[in-house]
């Protein structure tokens, strides 16, 4: 049945078509603008991974050219030429009759036991004059140079060979010295979604890793010396300086700090630790907002062929 409009109500219909037209525009505008807005946020993720792929595949050729270059060779223990970095003492021998439970060395004379290693940094350093040392972290991918210039910057967005890249390099504090440690020497990288740089630094936290005790060494290699180090801490914390201190005032202020480091550790590694220890630390990041660190304590060197 038809129904007849009459003349007065005119107006009003046609106004209530336009604003029914006008609010179809608008859910039509709304609608087009969040696709858009979805296709230019697909559009720059897809960007994103594209040169995310990309520098993630110049860092795999620059580290394939250094497994070219360089070779690690374990160094034969030469008693005239390894030296042993502050051993705990050694524990009394008890007769049979008067042991109540078994004790146990310190593992420090375990790890003495292991090999050190030598790389030939002259040739990283033809390729790159920063290069002040060479590290390898067992159960890890670490196995990179470090360098080293002015600020703690540069390598945050600069490659092994000076070209800009997100992935950055493994770099060591500028604050430090590659030739003498001091109380603290500290390494960063980022933690790569992909394990390059210290992105495999996240394997101490799984049981296959801090259940090999072989994975509680450190190798680093400067331009004079072969350096084992024993971990004896491993945490992940809030974004903070406290642990990257590298000297201290007083001896009280760093035996504190050691104490912090030891009782922050999620593994408890039973290892001894004061004043007279080098410390070396690497630190990377966990997520946005916490880091990953790990803390080793010098156990031996040996002076190495710089020739």
């Amino acid at each position: 049945m038809k129904k007849n409009i009459k003349k007065k109500d005119l107006p009003k219909l046609k106004k209530e078509y336009r604003l029914k037209e006008r609010i179809i525009l608008i859910n039509k505008i709304f609608w087009l603008s969040i696709a858009i807005f979805c296709l230019i946020g697909l559009l720059f993720t897809g960007i994103k991974i594209f040169y995310w792929s990309m520098e993630n595949k110049k860092i795999d050729n620059i580290v394939f050219e250094i497994n070219n270059a360089v070779e690690i060779k374990p160094i034969e223990d030469d008693t005239n030429n390894m030296e042993i970095i502050n051993p705990p003492e050694l524990p009394e021998p008890v007769a049979p009759s008067e042991k109540e439970e078994e004790v146990v060395p310190d593992d420090y004379w375990e790890y003495i036991k292991l090999p050190l290693i030598n790389v030939n940094l002259q040739e990283l350093k033809e390729k790159n004059k920063d290069t002040v040392a060479f590290l390898k972290v067992n159960g890890t991918n670490i196995n990179y140079p470090v360098v080293q210039t002015k600020d703690n910057d540069y390598y945050l967005n600069h490659s092994f060979n000076k070209k800009y890249n997100s992935a950055g390099w493994v770099f060591m504090d500028y604050r430090n010295n590659a030739i003498d440690f001091q109380d603290n020497t500290i390494i960063y990288a980022h933690g790569r979604a992909n394990s390059t740089m210290f992105g495999s630094l996240k394997n101490i936290f799984e049981s296959n890793w801090y259940e090999n005790t072989d994975n509680y060494v450190v190798n680093l290699v400067t331009e004079k010396e072969s350096t084992l180090w024993q971990v004896f801490s491993i945490y992940r914390i809030p974004s903070e300086t406290y642990y990257l201190k590298n000297s201290f005032k007083t001896d009280k202020e760093h035996q504190e700090f050691l104490d912090t480091l030891i009782g922050r550790s999620e593994y408890d590694f039973h290892t001894s630790i004061n004043i007279d220890d080098k410390i070396l630390t690497l630190s990377t990041c966990y997520n946005h907002t916490s880091r990953v660190v790990l803390h080793a304590k010098l156990i031996k060197k040996a002076v190495i062929n710089i020739d």
